[in-house]
């Protein structure tokens, strides 16, 4: 497993190398709005607050397991810290770009679905790993997630406007765009953290704690 994931690091470290070469010669998309989802409703403020972003693959198990203690930290610092996440999905996980989309598209619907969404993901996300997803079709996946996860979310009202989104250009836009703003700023792994706007060096290993959180948020929430 581990291997594995070395080799795949590797592989997605080249993959990001030839994407800032292409960048010389073609200008990546620019989104109509910043990516990202913002969690708790608080807007980053530049200057104002201290702005933790996190980059997460919904089906990764290390983002799921990353999350709850940087929720707690978040939390516990109020409004004096915001957090953005974006999503990056793995392109050795087969049905991460799926979910990802998934969250674009409810993101679309109404934004206070995202996070409920994104925590039923890491809630269920073993149910659509590599293994157990190999003998069902895409459209056999893609329509479990769809019962599964995010109908309990936005309901059954809004279960054609979902998939109309879901199968939307905008939707699958606005995924591709999550990856190459990840691969653009150098993540090649998740989950991976900035702290205004600087890369956390322990991003990549066993999932951060909430004392961690609290000994970096600490000191710059009290130098506001």
């Amino acid at each position: 497993m581990e291997a594995s994931r070395r080799v795949s690091l590797r592989l997605l470290a080249i993959i990001g190398c030839c994407a800032c070469l292409g960048g010389c010669r073609a200008q990546l998309p620019i989104p109509a709005r910043t990516d990202g989802f913002v969690y708790g409703g608080k807007p980053p403020a530049w200057g104002e607050t201290v702005v933790v972003e996190a980059f997460f693959d919904p089906v990764c198990p290390d983002s799921r397991d990353a999350w709850p203690a940087l929720k707690k930290a978040v939390e516990h610092y109020g409004s004096r810290v915001s957090v953005v996440v974006h999503l990056f999905p793995l392109p050795y996980h087969s049905y991460a770009f799926v979910a990802c989309r998934s969250i674009h598209t409810v993101n679309m619907l109404n934004p206070p679905f995202v996070y409920p969404l994104l925590e039923k993901f890491f809630k269920y996300q073993e149910d659509y790993y590599n293994q157990p997803t190999y003998t069902k079709s895409r459209a056999t996946v893609v329509d479990e997630i769809t019962k599964n996860l995010v109908v309990p979310i936005i309901g059954e009202t809004n279960l054609s406007a979902y998939k109309a989104g879901f199968n939307d250009s905008q939707s699958d836009q606005a995924a591709r765009i999550s990856f190459k703003n990840g691969c653009a700023r150098g993540v090649a792994a998740t989950p991976y953290f900035f702290v205004n706007g600087i890369p956390i060096s322990e991003s990549i290993g066993p999932p951060l704690e909430y004392k961690y959180w609290i000994s970096i948020l600490g000191p710059l929430v009290g130098k506001m």
